[in-house]
């Protein structure tokens, strides 16, 4: 099968929320309370989604197969606390759906966020990631962003210990 890239667009916000809540429930649903998950993936819906679908101000990419949304990348203005040193956009998500990892899609989108970056006069890319998530993070340390901070995520009322790291573009 192949992988199909493309930008996305308004009317992908139900998909896009749909793989978000499967993923991060998938990777992460066994660390947090039934209530505190339910607050937080409340808050991921289709049209939350759509208003950054429609927003000149964030960029999707999308992985489909056969149709079906499989893996995603979103980047946006940087809403990361700590010292800036140049202008910065923020990779907001990257998820895949479980049978898509391992297959090189998270390094085309990664590469797809990067070259957004630059294109939109960025001099920097920076994301949070949980501090357990030692998959993602050897992702992020294989393709040069190293750890600048500290950042508490929220998942409902509970607090998640995440790292901010950053790449110079």
């Amino acid at each position: 099968m192949t992988v199909a890239f493309r930008d996305g667009q308004r009317g992908d916000g139900g998909a896009v929320s749909a793989l978000f809540c499967k993923a991060f429930t998938a990777t992460f649903g066994n660390l947090y309370s039934i209530e505190n998950l339910a607050m937080m993936l409340a808050e991921r819906t289709p049209a939350a989604f759509e208003a950054r679908l429609g927003s000149s101000d964030w960029a999707f990419r999308l992985a489909e197969e056969d149709g079906v949304l499989i893996g995603y990348a979103t980047g946006g203005e940087n809403e990361l606390p700590g010292d800036l040193l140049g202008p910065t956009w923020e990779l907001h998500h990257l998820y895949l759906d479980e049978a898509a990892k391992g297959r090189g899609i998270a390094d085309v989108l990664f590469a797809w966020v990067c070259d957004e970056a630059r294109r939109r006069n960025y001099h920097y890319l920076q994301l949070s990631v949980f501090v357990d998530n030692h998959r993602a993070r050897r992702f992020y340390e294989k393709h040069g962003l190293e750890e600048v901070g500290k950042y508490v995520f929220m998942v409902g009322n509970h607090e998640d210990d995440d790292r901010v790291m950053r790449l110079k573009l």
